[in-house]
C-alpha cells in the first residue's frame, strides 16, 4: 500500500493533525488495514476504494492504531486534499460504514483546503453514570464545569462526550491515565471526550482525549467539531452560522477548524481546514 501522510487543519503550513491516507485499487482485508494503521501510528488512517471510473465516488474506512472508527473528520480532510491532488479540485462522494458524506477540495497557497459535509448530528443529556466516569477520569468536579453549556453526549458521525470547563487553565492542565481512559470510552461507546473552553460565542479552545484509539490526545478532531456544532444548535447557542475551534495548542500542534451550520435540527454541518503534506 502507498501511504500518504497529511496534516489536516494546519495553520500557515504548520501544525495540524497527522493522518494516513491510502488510495486502493480494490478492497483490502480488515486485518491488513488494521496492521497498516498500527504501523503508521497516527490517530487515524483513511483507506479509500474507487466506486467507479470517475474518481469522484469512494468507499472509505477509518482505522486507528487499535480499532476501526465509523467516521474521522481530520482523516476526511486529509483524504479530500489527496483526492484533490489525485483527480483535481471538486466535490467527492464518500460512502462510510454508517453514512454517506461529501468532501470538497480546492488548492491553496500552502497545499489544499478541504471541506467535509458531516453525517446528521444529534445530542442528548449526559447520564449520571457517564458524567461520573468522565469527571473521575480527568480529576474534575461539577464545580469545574461551565454552567452556560451543560455536559452532554454528542454525535456527528461518531459519539463523543463534551465537558465545557470554567477556566482556560483547566484545559491546559488536562491529564488522565490512558488505560483508564480506554476503559471508560469503551464502556460508554465513545470515540473521544471533548474538553472545551468558551472564549467567545464563535470561538472555542478544545482538547480531545482519544484513549479509545490508543492515542492520548488528538491535535484536531473534525468529527467532534461536527458533533459539537450540532450540540450548539440544539442548545440554541448564538453561533451566528459559523464558529472556529482552536485545538492542539497545548500539545504544540496548533490546529484551526472552521465550522458552518444552519438552524435546522440534526442537519449536517460543514467542517473546513487546510491540509499540508508531511515530508
Amino acid at each position: 500500500m502507498e501511504i500518504q501522510r497529511v496534516a489536516a487543519f494546519s495553520q500557515g503550513g504548520e501544525g495540524g493533525n497527522p493522518a494516513g491516507v491510502v488510495l486502493l485499487s480494490e478492497p483490502a482485508q480488515v486485518t491488513d488495514m488494521a496492521r497498516v494503521a498500527a504501523e503508521v501510528g497516527y490517530s487515524e488512517t483513511a483507506f479509500a476504494v474507487p466506486q467507479d471510473d470517475t474518481g469522484m465516488n469512494w468507499r472509505v474506512r477509518y482505522f486507528s492504531p487499535e480499532s476501526e472508527v465509523p467516521f474521522c473528520g481530520h482523516a476526511t480532510i486529509a483524504l479530500g486534499a489527496v483526492l484533490g491532488q489525485h483527480a483535481g479540485p471538486g466535490t467527492f462522494a464518500l460512502t462510510l460504514n454508517d453514512a454517506s458524506i461529501t468532501v470538497e477540495a480546492q488548492p491553496s497557497e500552502t497545499g489544499m483546503i478541504a471541506t467535509l459535509t458531516s453525517p446528521p448530528t444529534k445530542s442528548r443529556a449526559i447520564s449520571e453514570d457517564e458524567l461520573s466516569d468522565v469527571l473521575a477520569l480527568f480529576g474534575l468536579s461539577l464545580d469545574d464545569l461551565d454552567p452556560r453549556l451543560p455536559a452532554a453526549r454528542i454525535h456527528g458521525g461518531a459519539d463523543h462526550i463534551v465537558l465545557p470547563l470554567q477556566h482556560r487553565a483547566q484545559l491546559a492542565g488536562m491529564s488522565y491515565d490512558l488505560d483508564q481512559g480506554r476503559d471508560v470510552m469503551r464502556k460508554h461507546g465513545l470515540v473521544t471526550v471533548m474538553l472545551v473552553f468558551i472564549e467567545a460565542d464563535q470561538m472555542f479552545a478544545v482538547r480531545n482525549a482519544f484513549a479509545s484509539g490508543g492515542v492520548t490526545e488528538d491535535p484536531a478532531t473534525g468529527a467532534a467539531a461536527a458533533a459539537f456544532a450540532g450540540y450548539l444548535r440544539d442548545r440554541n447557542w448564538p453561533h451566528g452560522g459559523k464558529f472556529t475551534i482552536r485545538q492542539g495548542e497545548d500539545m504544540g500542534h496548533p490546529s484551526l477548524i472552521e465550522v458552518e451550520l444552519n438552524d435546522t435540527p440534526g442537519a449536517p454541518v460543514r467542517v473546513s481546514g487546510s491540509a499540508r503534506a508531511i515530508k
